[in-house]
């Protein structure tokens, strides 16, 4: 599959979309505590894309997946499955995955969140996986390579001693929810495809408090660190402008 080259028309499609999805997440912050269960919060995200933004909700049934946002606490690195069962506890993280459908166009971000009051351990890593994915949106630009951006993330968690997981990646995104190119999260400076003016893609690195290495569940979609450490992520759906870029998932508490 080519990487697509987004039009003018299609570019001013997924703001909407993307402005959506961080819409979602802010929406759903005061609802992210101690004792709430991830299935309440699947609930109140569907309710919320689907009768307040009348968009819908991408993840659910793509490939079979079953619920309509993804839910990733502590140790599950991505594609977390909300349910009834699942209490969120003092100490944990959770990160919350949205992607939004409007107008046929998506709108893909994800954001960590503390449950209450976290180890100082805890924090340095969300805070680091965060610098991860800035640091790795700044330098985006025509002419950048995808190599620098997997290699920009790479830098600074290696350098605070953390661990990229390589099995998952940021990918292209606008009327498909997963297109070309793939963006991993490290790599060897000045290698790969050079961004154009007029791409999107996502840059969604996840970090992990130990060793790189994850595995998949029996549910064929929770992905955990083989050694139970915590993993950290952040997501944001990036555009490729003349001279820079835009982040078209921004949130108002960020600058890029």
């Amino acid at each position: 599959m080519p990487v697509t080259i987004k039009t003018p028309y299609e570019i001013e499609k997924m703001r909407i979309a993307s402005q959506l999805a961080a819409d979602v997440l802010e929406m759903i912050e005061p609802m992210v505590f101690a004792g709430q269960k991830t299935g309440e919060l699947n609930k109140i995200c569907h309710e919320y894309i689907v009768n307040k933004q009348n968009a819908i909700p991408a993840p659910l049934n793509y490939h079979g997946f079953p619920k309509s946002i993804c839910t990733s606490v502590n140790h599950v690195v991505c594609h977390g499955i909300p349910n009834y069962k699942e209490k969120l506890n003092d100490g944990d993280i959770i990160n919350i995955d949205i992607t939004v459908i409007k107008d046929g166009y998506h709108g893909d971000t994800s954001k960590t969140f503390f449950i209450g009051h976290p180890k100082k351990e805890t924090k340095k890593l969300v805070e680091i996986t965060y610098e991860c994915m800035k640091e790795a949106i700044l330098i985006v630009r025509p002419g950048t390579r995808l190599g620098d951006i997997g290699y920009t993330i790479q830098k600074i968690a290696e350098a605070n001693g953390y661990s990229v997981v390589r099995e998952y990646c940021g990918h292209g995104i606008g009327k498909i929810f997963h297109e070309e190119p793939q963006i991993l999260h490290y790599g060897k400076p000045n290698t790969g495809m050079e961004l154009a003016e007029g791409m999107t893609f996502t840059i969604e690195p996840m970090i992990n408090l130990g060793e790189r290495f994850v595995e998949l569940l029996n549910d064929n979609w929770t992905v955990e660190t083989k050694d139970k450490k915590i993993s950290a992520q952040w997501e944001h759906t990036v555009l490729v402008t003349k001279n820079s870029f835009e982040v078209l998932t921004k949130r108002p508490d960020e600058s890029f």
